[in-house]
């Protein structure tokens, strides 16, 4: 199972991953990305939005 984390304090709510997958990730009301589901279904699209991510705020964990 893959999961995704979001660092919020290096987060500067760009939005990239949500724009890239927003089933998984979404700029919440604080301009932060949050993770909205426990584990990832789209892996790709997952790597896509954490290497598009500016300040490098996503990292992916397997386990």
């Amino acid at each position: 199972m893959t999961r995704a984390e979001v660092d919020r304090d290096r987060c500067e709510g760009h939005g990239f991953c949500e724009s890239l997958v927003p089933d998984l990730f979404a700029v919440d009301s604080d301009g932060k990305s949050s993770v909205l589901q426990d584990s990832v279904s789209d892996v790709a699209g997952a790597e896509l939005a954490a290497e598009s991510c500016p300040v490098a705020a996503i990292r992916l964990l397997n386990g």
